[in-house]
Protein backbone atom coordinates (compact mmCIF):
# COMPACT_ATOMS: atom_id res chain seq x y z
CA UNK A 1 0.00 0.00 0.00
CA UNK A 2 1.08 3.48 -0.36
CA UNK A 3 -0.54 5.84 1.91
CA UNK A 4 -0.77 9.61 1.00
CA UNK A 5 -0.35 11.89 4.64
CA UNK A 6 -2.13 15.19 4.91
CA UNK A 7 -0.84 17.85 7.25
CA UNK A 8 -3.44 17.30 10.40
CA UNK A 9 -3.26 20.21 13.64
CA UNK A 10 -1.27 19.42 15.68
CA UNK A 11 -4.25 21.18 17.74
CA UNK A 12 -7.81 20.75 16.30
CA UNK A 13 -11.46 22.00 17.32
CA UNK A 14 -13.42 19.01 18.67
CA UNK A 15 -15.90 18.09 21.25
CA UNK A 16 -19.88 17.30 22.07
CA UNK A 17 -23.13 18.89 22.59
CA UNK A 18 -24.91 16.80 24.54
CA UNK A 19 -28.45 16.74 24.76
CA UNK A 20 -31.78 14.86 26.43
CA UNK A 21 -33.17 12.11 24.36
CA UNK A 22 -36.30 13.81 24.58
CA UNK A 23 -35.15 16.24 22.05
CA UNK A 24 -33.71 13.89 19.60
CA UNK A 25 -36.53 13.96 17.46
CA UNK A 26 -35.54 18.11 16.58
CA UNK A 27 -31.98 17.32 17.05
CA UNK A 28 -31.35 14.47 14.34
CA UNK A 29 -34.23 17.00 11.80
CA UNK A 30 -31.91 19.61 12.51
CA UNK A 31 -28.76 17.62 12.24
CA UNK A 32 -29.91 16.46 8.96
CA UNK A 33 -30.34 19.74 7.86
CA UNK A 34 -27.03 21.31 8.93
CA UNK A 35 -24.74 18.61 7.51
CA UNK A 36 -26.44 19.09 3.50
CA UNK A 37 -24.11 22.09 2.73
CA UNK A 38 -21.38 20.73 5.96
CA UNK A 39 -17.62 22.68 5.36
CA UNK A 40 -15.23 20.34 4.06
CA UNK A 41 -13.17 20.62 7.39
CA UNK A 42 -16.04 19.38 9.56
CA UNK A 43 -17.18 16.99 10.53
CA UNK A 44 -20.02 15.55 13.02
CA UNK A 45 -21.25 12.53 14.24
CA UNK A 46 -24.56 12.12 16.53
CA UNK A 47 -24.50 8.65 19.21
CA UNK A 48 -28.20 8.07 21.02
CA UNK A 49 -27.17 6.49 24.25
CA UNK A 50 -26.86 6.64 27.95
CA UNK A 51 -25.13 9.04 29.54
CA UNK A 52 -22.11 8.59 30.64
CA UNK A 53 -20.59 9.86 33.87
CA UNK A 54 -18.84 13.13 31.76
CA UNK A 55 -17.27 15.69 34.01
CA UNK A 56 -19.20 18.86 32.27
CA UNK A 57 -22.70 17.08 33.13
CA UNK A 58 -24.69 17.12 35.71
CA UNK A 59 -24.79 14.13 37.75
CA UNK A 60 -28.20 13.63 38.12
CA UNK A 61 -27.57 13.49 34.09
CA UNK A 62 -25.43 10.80 34.39
CA UNK A 63 -27.22 7.67 33.01
CA UNK A 64 -30.20 9.38 31.46
CA UNK A 65 -31.20 9.01 27.24
CA UNK A 66 -29.17 11.35 25.29
CA UNK A 67 -28.47 12.38 21.90
CA UNK A 68 -24.79 13.16 21.35
CA UNK A 69 -22.99 15.12 18.59
CA UNK A 70 -19.40 14.69 18.42
CA UNK A 71 -18.04 17.53 16.22
CA UNK A 72 -14.23 17.70 14.82
CA UNK A 73 -12.71 20.73 12.78
CA UNK A 74 -9.08 20.98 11.28
CA UNK A 75 -8.63 24.23 10.86
CA UNK A 76 -8.49 27.58 12.96
CA UNK A 77 -10.59 27.33 15.85
CA UNK A 78 -12.25 30.74 15.86
CA UNK A 79 -13.50 30.13 12.32
CA UNK A 80 -14.82 26.79 13.35
CA UNK A 81 -16.81 27.89 16.77
CA UNK A 82 -18.88 30.33 14.21
CA UNK A 83 -19.23 27.48 11.77
CA UNK A 84 -20.29 25.13 14.42
CA UNK A 85 -22.43 27.87 16.15
CA UNK A 86 -25.87 25.93 14.69
CA UNK A 87 -25.26 22.90 16.13
CA UNK A 88 -25.60 23.99 20.18
CA UNK A 89 -28.59 25.44 19.27
CA UNK A 90 -31.02 22.66 18.25
CA UNK A 91 -32.65 22.59 21.92
CA UNK A 92 -31.86 22.78 25.06
CA UNK A 93 -28.11 20.83 25.92
CA UNK A 94 -27.34 19.32 28.97
CA UNK A 95 -24.08 20.76 28.74
CA UNK A 96 -21.39 20.74 26.05
CA UNK A 97 -17.68 20.64 25.57
CA UNK A 98 -15.93 22.34 22.68
CA UNK A 99 -12.41 23.85 22.23
CA UNK A 100 -9.07 23.62 20.84
CA UNK A 101 -7.19 19.80 21.68
CA UNK A 102 -4.41 17.91 20.24
CA UNK A 103 -5.51 15.45 17.48
CA UNK A 104 -4.13 12.83 19.24
CA UNK A 105 -6.47 13.53 22.01
CA UNK A 106 -9.54 13.63 20.53
CA UNK A 107 -8.63 10.08 18.28
CA UNK A 108 -8.60 8.82 22.42
CA UNK A 109 -11.20 10.71 23.46
CA UNK A 110 -13.91 7.62 23.21
CA UNK A 111 -11.61 4.98 24.47
CA UNK A 112 -12.69 5.39 28.42
CA UNK A 113 -16.29 4.04 26.98
CA UNK A 114 -14.50 0.84 24.91
CA UNK A 115 -12.76 -0.59 27.49
CA UNK A 116 -11.57 -4.47 26.93
CA UNK A 117 -13.84 -7.35 28.58
CA UNK A 118 -17.05 -6.56 27.39
CA UNK A 119 -19.36 -8.67 24.77
CA UNK A 120 -20.00 -6.85 21.36
CA UNK A 121 -22.47 -7.22 18.85
CA UNK A 122 -22.28 -4.62 15.67
CA UNK A 123 -24.79 -4.34 12.70
CA UNK A 124 -24.66 -1.58 10.16
CA UNK A 125 -26.86 0.02 7.46
CA UNK A 126 -25.62 2.80 4.94
CA UNK A 127 -27.91 5.41 4.33
CA UNK A 128 -28.24 8.23 0.95
CA UNK A 129 -30.63 10.10 3.42
CA UNK A 130 -32.27 9.96 7.38
CA UNK A 131 -35.91 9.76 6.48
CA UNK A 132 -37.86 11.08 8.82
CA UNK A 133 -38.99 7.41 9.66
CA UNK A 134 -35.25 6.03 10.13
CA UNK A 135 -34.52 8.53 12.51
CA UNK A 136 -37.73 7.72 14.46
CA UNK A 137 -36.82 4.07 14.54
CA UNK A 138 -33.46 5.27 15.93
CA UNK A 139 -34.85 7.05 18.38
CA UNK A 140 -37.32 4.21 19.22
CA UNK A 141 -34.83 1.65 19.77
CA UNK A 142 -32.30 3.94 21.54
CA UNK A 143 -35.11 4.47 24.07
CA UNK A 144 -35.15 1.01 25.36
CA UNK A 145 -31.53 0.18 25.33
CA UNK A 146 -31.01 -3.52 26.92
CA UNK A 147 -27.63 -2.57 28.72
CA UNK A 148 -26.41 1.12 29.41
CA UNK A 149 -23.37 0.43 26.96
CA UNK A 150 -25.82 -0.12 23.75
CA UNK A 151 -25.55 2.85 21.49
CA UNK A 152 -26.61 3.75 17.95
CA UNK A 153 -24.44 5.85 15.98
CA UNK A 154 -25.24 7.81 13.01
CA UNK A 155 -21.81 8.26 10.94
CA UNK A 156 -21.27 11.25 8.66
CA UNK A 157 -19.85 10.29 5.25
CA UNK A 158 -19.78 11.68 2.12
CA UNK A 159 -16.86 14.96 1.64
CA UNK A 160 -13.78 13.70 -0.45
CA UNK A 161 -14.61 9.77 -0.73
CA UNK A 162 -18.24 10.65 -2.40
CA UNK A 163 -16.29 12.29 -5.10
CA UNK A 164 -14.16 8.57 -5.91
CA UNK A 165 -15.81 6.53 -8.66
CA UNK A 166 -17.85 3.61 -7.28
CA UNK A 167 -15.62 1.08 -9.27
CA UNK A 168 -11.88 2.48 -8.55
CA UNK A 169 -11.67 0.33 -5.27
CA UNK A 170 -12.76 -1.95 -3.54
CA UNK A 171 -15.18 -0.27 -1.32
CA UNK A 172 -18.28 0.87 -3.97
CA UNK A 173 -20.97 2.19 -1.74
CA UNK A 174 -19.86 6.71 -2.40
CA UNK A 175 -23.39 7.44 -2.50
CA UNK A 176 -23.54 6.58 1.22
CA UNK A 177 -24.13 9.66 3.28
CA UNK A 178 -25.09 8.30 6.42
CA UNK A 179 -23.65 5.02 8.13
CA UNK A 180 -25.84 3.97 11.27
CA UNK A 181 -24.80 1.58 13.73
CA UNK A 182 -27.05 -0.67 16.31
CA UNK A 183 -23.76 -1.20 18.78
CA UNK A 184 -24.39 -3.74 21.66
CA UNK A 185 -22.36 -4.21 24.53
CA UNK A 186 -23.12 -5.81 27.55
CA UNK A 187 -21.11 -6.98 30.24
CA UNK A 188 -21.96 -10.57 31.12
CA UNK A 189 -23.44 -14.04 29.35
CA UNK A 190 -27.15 -13.83 30.66
CA UNK A 191 -27.17 -10.41 28.73
CA UNK A 192 -26.49 -12.44 25.20
CA UNK A 193 -29.76 -13.27 24.13
CA UNK A 194 -31.35 -9.77 25.08
CA UNK A 195 -28.28 -7.57 23.67
CA UNK A 196 -28.60 -9.51 20.07
CA UNK A 197 -31.68 -9.79 20.01
CA UNK A 198 -32.14 -5.75 20.23
CA UNK A 199 -29.40 -5.18 17.65
CA UNK A 200 -31.25 -7.45 14.97
CA UNK A 201 -34.82 -6.43 15.47
CA UNK A 202 -33.48 -2.43 15.26
CA UNK A 203 -31.34 -3.68 12.21
CA UNK A 204 -34.40 -5.26 10.62
CA UNK A 205 -36.86 -2.36 11.58
CA UNK A 206 -34.46 0.31 10.12
CA UNK A 207 -33.62 -1.85 6.78
CA UNK A 208 -36.24 -0.46 4.08
CA UNK A 209 -34.72 3.29 4.76
CA UNK A 210 -31.22 2.28 4.01
CA UNK A 211 -29.67 1.38 1.00
CA UNK A 212 -28.49 -1.97 0.92
CA UNK A 213 -24.69 -1.24 0.71
CA UNK A 214 -22.87 -1.81 3.62
CA UNK A 215 -19.31 -1.46 4.93
CA UNK A 216 -17.32 -4.54 5.51
CA UNK A 217 -15.96 -3.88 8.63
CA UNK A 218 -19.46 -3.41 10.16
CA UNK A 219 -20.74 -6.67 9.27
CA UNK A 220 -20.85 -9.58 12.11
CA UNK A 221 -20.32 -13.23 11.41
CA UNK A 222 -23.11 -14.57 10.39
CA UNK A 223 -23.77 -11.99 7.79
CA UNK A 224 -22.18 -13.92 4.54
CA UNK A 225 -25.05 -13.66 2.27
CA UNK A 226 -24.08 -9.62 2.81
CA UNK A 227 -20.89 -9.66 1.28
CA UNK A 228 -21.88 -8.89 -2.15
CA UNK A 229 -23.74 -5.83 -0.42
CA UNK A 230 -20.13 -4.61 0.63
CA UNK A 231 -18.89 -4.75 -2.74
CA UNK A 232 -22.00 -4.57 -5.20
CA UNK A 233 -20.47 -3.84 -8.72
CA UNK A 234 -17.00 -5.01 -7.46
CA UNK A 235 -17.76 -7.89 -6.79
CA UNK A 236 -17.21 -9.80 -9.79
CA UNK A 237 -13.69 -8.58 -10.26
CA UNK A 238 -12.73 -9.27 -7.04
CA UNK A 239 -13.36 -12.92 -7.47
CA UNK A 240 -11.45 -12.64 -10.28
CA UNK A 241 -8.56 -11.17 -8.74
CA UNK A 242 -8.95 -13.69 -5.86
CA UNK A 243 -8.82 -16.64 -8.40
CA UNK A 244 -5.54 -14.99 -9.86
CA UNK A 245 -4.01 -14.70 -6.45
CA UNK A 246 -5.29 -17.14 -4.42
CA UNK A 247 -6.99 -19.77 -5.94
CA UNK A 248 -7.33 -22.28 -2.95
CA UNK A 249 -8.95 -19.74 -0.66
CA UNK A 250 -5.79 -19.94 1.71
CA UNK A 251 -7.19 -16.41 2.62
CA UNK A 252 -10.67 -17.04 4.56
CA UNK A 253 -11.23 -16.17 7.93
CA UNK A 254 -12.83 -13.01 7.05
CA UNK A 255 -15.50 -11.92 5.36
CA UNK A 256 -14.38 -13.99 2.69
CA UNK A 257 -14.24 -13.26 -1.22
CA UNK A 258 -14.43 -16.59 -3.01
CA UNK A 259 -12.24 -17.12 -6.12
CA UNK A 260 -14.36 -16.97 -9.39
CA UNK A 261 -15.52 -20.65 -10.88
Amino acid sequence: FEFQLHPVGPEILAGLVVYPLEQAEKVLTEYRWFVENIHDDLNVWAVLRKAPPLPFLPEDVHGKGVVVLALFFDGDPEKGMSIIEPLRGFGQPYGEHIGPMPFCDWQKAFDPLLTPGARNYWTSHNFSDLSDAAIATAIEYSGKLPSAHCETFIGLLGGQASLVASDATAYNARDAKFVMNMHARWESAEEDEACISWAREFFARVEPYATGSVYVNFMTEEEVERIPSAYGVNQTKLEQIKRKYDPDNFFRVNQNIKPAA
